[in-house]
């Protein structure tokens, strides 16, 4: 089970920010009056944003119109699956519900982000994603099979760990405006992660409000923001992927494990066989039983098919590859943001931003350079 859950990468690489200076800010109180009435009739010497003369004259401090960041971003998140099917060497696909149950899923990540952005509007701002990253997906799970009373037990488990590579694209936009030195940021981004072990890239859409509020210090153009905010992930549930046998399980484990269940599998066979024909016809026509007998048998039944299909990969030392088809989503939608931006003037900021209150954990610290446009 080691890579199926490849595609909760995205989550680590396409994490909303503040792509700009934080907001055209409306310049208010009477201590910049001055400043006010200068910018009544300046001109604004850039082509983008679009209206930039307009807010300039309606007393709008807007930011260099393009930039370019680059940030670190580490991320933890705890996902959940289910529905999974299995397949061995392009053969049927096995049906896996309630048979393998997990314990908890993590995947880790660090990455680098890049984004270009421009100001289209005064209002709204634009950018393109690009990222790399090395991700792990831990997986804790279990193989269970029922008894004749329809207890489930766990019959072995499952435990491993991998690591891949991974490549984000995608784009974003960011409606925000700013009074006074506040500011409310509502960035939404849309990407596709790319993995070899998946059919196609995976598509996570990313909703981060933010409010927050500028600091002006001494030195002109300087100024320090803070914000508070959320992080909300949606995500495709379903994925479907191939991946090596031996990146599954070291090679000297498929024997142990796939004999292990087969032995379950007959043990569990024998005994609800035992149960039944210990039954009087009476008791067998019990509509009770029968349901614990059909139940039993079906499961018993596609666990037998699974681990046959498996020693497959046995017969051939560990080669193989797997088939797999699965749902999943966040164990928790929504985080907690804090974060905040230093910026040394108007064409360099600094910014760090840490995520929380939640099973998702991430941390982000960027540079980004600005440029009229």
């Amino acid at each position: 089970m080691q890579k199926i859950s490849t595609l909760f990468v995205a989550l680590i690489l396409i994490l909303g920010k503040l792509s700009a200076q934080y907001s055209a800010d409306m310049v208010v109180g009477k201590k910049n009056l001055d400043t006010r009435d200068s910018m009544k009739t300046a001109s604004y010497p850039y082509i983008l944003p679009i209206w930039g003369q307009k807010a300039t004259n309606k007393g709008f401090n807007l930011p260099y119109s393009a930039g370019l960041s680059m940030q670190y971003i580490y991320q933890q998140s705890d996902i959940i699956i289910n529905n999974l099917q299995v397949g061995f060497n392009n053969g049927p696909m096995h049906n896996m519900d309630q048979i393998v149950r997990f314990d908890n899923s993590v995947a880790t990540s660090n990455g680098l982000n890049i984004r270009p952005d421009f100001w289209i509007l005064p209002f709204l701002n634009v950018y393109a994603i690009f990222a790399k990253s090395k991700t792990s997906t831990a997986i804790n799970a279990g193989v269970y099979l029922p008894d004749s009373s329809d207890t489930w037990h766990r019959i072995t488990d499952i435990n491993t760990k991998a690591e891949f590579d991974a490549t984000t694209f995608g784009f974003g936009l960011t409606p925000t405006i700013g009074i006074g030195g506040a500011f409310l940021a509502l960035d939404m981004n849309f990407s596709w992660t790319d993995i070899d072990e998946l059919d196609k890239p995976a598509y996570v859409f990313i909703f981060g409000p933010r409010l927050g509020k500028n600091f002006k210090l001494k030195k002109k153009d300087q100024n320090v923001a803070v914000w508070v905010g959320g992080f909300r992930v949606k995500m495709n549930s379903g994925t479907n992927g191939n991946i090596s046998a031996s990146e599954l399980f070291p090679t000297d484990q498929w024997g142990e494990k796939v004999n292990t269940g087969l032995e379950k599998v007959a043990d569990g066979q024998q005994k609800v066989d035992a149960w039944w024909e210990d039954l009087t016809p009476q008791e067998q026509k019990n509509p009770v039983n029968i349901a614990k007998y059909n139940t039993a048998n079906n499961v018993l039944s596609r666990a037998g098919n699974f681990f046959n299909a498996a020693s497959e990969i046995v017969s051939n030392a560990g080669n193989g590859s797997i088939q797999y088809s699965l749902d999943k989503k966040p164990k928790d939608k929504w985080n907690f943001i804090v974060g905040s931006q230093f910026q040394l003037n108007k064409s360099w900021m600094l910014r760090v931003e840490y995520g929380f209150l939640s099973s998702r954990q991430q941390f982000i610290g960027g540079l980004q350079y600005r440029f009229g446009l």
